[in-house]
């Protein structure tokens, strides 16, 4: 393909976001914000001395600081504003579509009711695709380390706006909370029409079975991470037979396998799993957004630009929205590719 820089090509690759939390794009600075409007104080003198505090060597104790930033949401307002910054933020990068992650319990056991949380992040979706052109939808996450009761019971706070929200996940702290905990909810939420994935995070406990679970037992159409079904041929290959998406997302993983140079990307693209980039958490990943990710793994696991295109046909494959937008997204793709190649040789056919 032509000659720009890889750095020009990933920012200008028309893409779309599948794996992000939007509790977990909460940067610093607004943070501050909301936490003034709300009167709630922060244990941190400024900016600089919160993000400083985002230590974490382990998934319970990045979840630790993770959830302490819900306690300034509080309003239909500030949930607007969080998914409106974060929509504006990677617009910028040239996504075009993002499918968010929101866990409702982290609220509505504040007290916060679910209409204020949805209608807020619904506004938030609006105006951003008014502003900046972006499209996007919810993805509504059960915390696992809470009960199955608890879980039931957002789902059915969520029933009256489950035009608003196009699928449901699973996540947080996978120890002890296997798949299999949240069956019946799942299976209620297929018969709603819900569209269902989970997270299977990178070498916890009993990894393997829980991955097994999602794909049998859960019926799930991807997985968040999935990195350990690599270690098994059995799950490889029933991940290929059904067709089955995987949202990873290379800055998590360095922090999780730090020096492995993206082995996790790598091993999916090479045995021809339908591997997606994302970003996960990027207010606590030192701002790494999607651009930033996409060269992670051209630097450290030797990812080009057919590559690249791969993946981001990928992603638009795994989203969950009409065919008539499915087309729209790959004729973007298939301009720039051609316009990036010089002679038509990339296509998505």
């Amino acid at each position: 393909m032509g000659n720009g820089s890889i750095v020009e090509f990933i920012a200008g690759l028309p893409k779309a976001e599948l794996h992000v939390h939007l509790e977990g794009t909460l940067e610093a600075e607004l943070k501050f914000r909301l936490a003034a409007r709300n009167a709630v104080d922060l244990p941190y003198a400024d900016v600089d001395a919160m993000r400083a505090s985002y230590v974490y060597h382990d998934l319970p104790s990045f979840l630790a600081i993770f959830y302490e930033g819900s306690f300034v949401l509080h309003r239909e307002e500030d949930f607007r504003d969080l998914v409106y910054a974060y929509l504006e933020k990677v617009a910028g990068q040239n996504v075009v579509y993002a499918e968010m992650f929101f866990d409702p319990q982290q609220h509505t056991d504040r007290g916060i009711p679910f209409s204020v949380m949805i209608e807020g992040l619904t506004r938030g979706r609006i105006e951003a695709e008014r502003d900046f052109g972006i499209r996007s939808q919810l993805i509504m996450c059960f915390v696992r380390e809470r009960s199955a009761e608890s879980a039931m019971a957002v789902f059915e706070m969520a029933l009256p706006y489950k035009h608003l929200i196009v699928g449901l996940g699973l996540d947080s702290d996978e120890k002890d909370n296997p798949p299999e905990k949240f069956a019946e909810i799942f299976r209620r939420g297929r018969e709603e029409g819900f569209r269902l994935t989970m997270h299977c995070d990178v070498d916890q406990k009993n990894t393997h079975e829980h991955i097994r679970q999602a794909i049998e037992e859960i019926g799930v159409e991807r997985i968040d991470h999935g990195a350990n079904l690599l270690d098994r041929p059995e799950l490889i290959a029933m991940a290929g037979e059904r067709g089955l998406f995987f949202t990873v997302c290379p800055y998590a993983n360095e922090m999780m396998r730090p020096g492995e140079r993206q082995s996790i990307a790598r091993g999916m693209l090479d045995r021809g799993l339908r591997l997606t980039l994302n970003l996960d958490d990027p207010a606590y990943m030192e701002g790494k957004y999607i651009n930033e990710n996409m060269l992670m793994v051209h630097e450290l696991a030797g990812f080009e630009r057919e590559d690249l295109l791969t993946v981001t046909r990928n992603a638009f494959d795994a989203a969950w929205i009409d065919e008539d937008l499915r087309r729209e997204l790959h004729g973007k793709l298939d301009a720039y590719a051609l316009a990036a190649s010089g002679s038509g040789a990339v296509s998505s056919a």
